[in-house]
């Protein structure tokens, strides 16, 4: 083939459109211009005029007619196979845009700011997908020291936080509130206190999840208080941060929930953070143009009434606390 006729090739297939594939494909199955006009809500005028349009742009005939019927020529035969792949490809297309915008299917992008939330999560995550099984949730625990920024930047789709984070561009929804405890070795010195004051941790090892910046009971409890642990040990997993509190070789703040096994054990104690507590108000970060989709909403209000999953919840000031049910 030649440049030029390669070229005219390209351009004669640039030419067809998606209603000649229809009207190819219609023709084709029913043998007749009029019955394919009927299924196309076209007049045989109209639809016999887009048939020589189609066969003047390819320069070539499409259709012999044999006696009454329509019968495909080999270039037609080609459109035809062309058109049952291309057909099949925009309606499974369409149909799963109106799936996605209906919440029906999509992908749901999720992380959470602290480690300790992957324990409730997959339970939520089971749930989920029994109300919304066409729908991919993926959890990024590489967003966790990040996740208003990965929500901004476009990597996530829901971020559920403890700190306030105003921004236009974000809706907050209040999820639950929850316990921050200080967890020592039971013969720690301070276990045996009613509580522990922020400059107790003077010297002490405080024992956080990395990064350091991040540390709650630093941001929201010392540097207030003007007050620096002895040292700091940052650790990634919440089981080898208690194996450690375990061991007398530091101590940390934890979600009271995260480490009620422990605690109901005896292996540990907890001791109030400050003498009136530290409670933490959990929310749900979305973009503003992606809080109303179905599929989000669906996961939030999951995750307000699942969440911690070893809890009871009872209602107090518009959000949801959360007290270990009665044994």
């Amino acid at each position: 083939m030649t440049p030029r006729a390669s070229m005219n090739c390209y351009h004669a297939r640039m030419d067809l459109e998606i209603r000649h594939l229809q009207l190819v494909a219609a023709i084709a199955e029913t043998g007749s211009v009029t019955r394919a006009g009927e299924r196309l809500n076209l007049s045989q005028s109209a639809l016999s005029h887009q048939l020589r349009d189609i066969e003047d742009r390819l320069n070539t005939a499409l259709f012999h007619r044999v006696g009454r019927r329509m019968v495909l020529t080999p270039a037609g035969e080609e459109v035809r196979r062309a058109a049952a792949q291309v057909l099949e490809i925009v309606r499974r297309a369409e149909e799963g845009i109106r799936d996605s915008a209906a919440g029906k299917t999509g992908v749901l992008r999720i992380s959470t700011a602290c480690y300790t939330c992957y324990h409730w999560l997959p339970a939520i995550l089971r749930e989920y997908r029994t109300k919304r099984s066409g729908v991919d949730v993926q959890v990024y625990a590489s967003e966790t020291t990040r996740p208003v920024a990965g929500l901004l930047e476009g990597r996530l789709d829901l971020a559920i936080v403890s700190d306030r984070f105003r921004d236009s561009r974000l809706t907050e929804t209040p999820l639950f509130e929850d316990d921050l405890v200080v967890i020592t070795a039971r013969d720690h010195p301070l276990a045996a206190r009613p509580y522990v004051r922020a400059e107790d941790f003077a010297k002490e090892t405080l024992i956080v999840y990395p990064p350091r910046e991040d540390s709650t009971v630093i941001n929201r409890v010392l540097a207030p208080a003007g007050v620096a642990p002895g040292a700091v040990q940052m650790v990634q997993l919440t089981e080898a941060i208690i194996e450690l509190v375990k061991a007398g070789l530091g101590v940390a703040a934890m979600a009271k929930w995260a480490v009620r096994p422990h605690i109901d054990a005896g292996t540990i104690r907890a001791v109030r953070l400050t003498r009136g507590g530290f409670k933490r108000r959990w929310r749900a970060l979305t973009l503003r143009a992606m809080a109303a989709e179905p599929f989000i909403k669906d996961f939030i209000e999951l995750v307000a009434r699942r969440s911690p999953s070893t809890e009871t919840r009872v209602r107090k000031s518009g959000v949801l606390r959360f007290e270990h049910a009665a044994r």
